[in-house]
């Protein structure tokens, strides 16, 4: 049997939420209910989008690239999707949150990220791992 992550999130609009997630980022819509939520396909993973008024505040904590929005979660992706999703927000009118950044160089968890904000403002780190195998290693 197969984990899966499964996270819900308010949206302003989930609609415009949908052409985020599934136009710029290449998921794919699920099972809804009108008006109230919409399940995605988050790379395997369900992601589930609630419509709410809005969407709490975010602050920043420190880590070696910078500080960090928190809070914000995200998906590791192989390198040539990662790549095509980088492109796509690069060219897209929002653009990056966080510009897209290497960590951990010469390392064996080496990797790139960038954060990107939906149009809700919750924010996503998407990244890809060099060494993915290397995740769990401390």
């Amino acid at each position: 049997m197969s984990n899966r992550f499964h996270l819900a999130i308010p949206v302003t609009s989930i609609e415009k939420a949908k052409t985020f997630y599934c136009d710029l980022l290449g998921c794919v819509a699920g099972n809804f209910e009108e008006g109230k939520w919409q399940d995605v396909n988050f790379w395997g993973n369900e992601l589930t989008l609630h419509e709410a008024n809005e969407v709490s505040d975010k602050e920043r904590h420190h880590v070696d690239m910078g500080a960090v929005c928190v809070p914000h979660f995200g998906v590791h992706l192989d390198e040539d999707v990662y790549m095509n999703i980088k492109e796509a927000v690069s060219n897209s009118e929002k653009g990056f949150l966080d510009d897209p950044y290497r960590r951990f160089i010469d390392d064996p968890r080496e990797q790139e990220t960038f954060f990107v904000e939906d149009p809700s403002g919750n924010v996503l780190e998407i990244k890809t791992m060099k060494n993915p195998e290397t995740l769990w290693e401390v």
